[in-house]
């Protein structure tokens, strides 16, 4: 008896790599949004000749530049995790995911830090209003990041080593994170 072959296995569902890819969208375009506001009102009060940074506030350049170079070291722990998953190396994906999210807080003490050494009050006028609303935006997504690493590795390292949809997802959030970052650091660090 002649039989008809088998259906080919159903593409594979990548919910959590598109749902990813959405929050990493509406994330550029919130700190993209507050970036051209920081820059329209830059731009209004350096026009009126006014100072648009407070005289009396500094910030270090050391620990924004730790921060911008942390991101290279955590792109590429990250790819490592994904490269070591493709080929269930489970000791050398949990070690990438472990200093992806050591550098993941390094970069957020960094920003601390700058917070702590500013001690600029949020109330002094537009600038320090819109500096808080742009980095405090950037290091809640860095923070969101360290916990997606922390839920990576607990998920993978708990026995769903076929589930590599994470790890790819998890990289790309970074990768996506590494480039809004350097646009944030040139607009607020660099060219203040």
């Amino acid at each position: 008896m002649l039989a008809l072959p088998t259906a080919p296995a159903p593409a594979p569902r990548r919910q959590l790599f598109v749902g990813t890819a959405l929050v990493l969208a509406g994330a550029t375009a919130l700190v993209g949004g507050l970036l051209a506001l920081f820059l329209r009102f830059r731009s209004a009060t350096i026009d009126a000749g006014e100072s648009w940074m407070p005289e009396d506030y500094k910030f270090s350049m050391v620990a924004a530049n730790v921060m911008l170079i942390s991101l290279l070291p955590i792109c590429i722990f990250a790819q490592w995790a994904v490269y070591s998953a493709k080929r269930d190396d489970r000791t050398h994906t949990g070690l990438a995911l472990g200093l992806t999210g050591l550098m993941g807080l390094a970069f957020v003490n960094a920003q601390a830090f700058i917070y702590a050494t500013t001690a600029m009050p949020i109330a002094l006028g537009t600038y320090s209003v819109l500096f808080y609303a742009v980095t405090g935006v950037s290091l809640a997504l860095a923070i969101v990041g360290v916990v997606f690493c922390g839920v990576t590795a607990f998920r993978y390292l708990g026995g769903r080593t076929t589930d590599r949809e994470i790890v790819s997802a998890h990289a790309m959030y970074w990768y996506a994170y590494s480039a809004v970052f350097a646009v944030v650091w040139f607009v607020v660090y660099v060219t203040k």
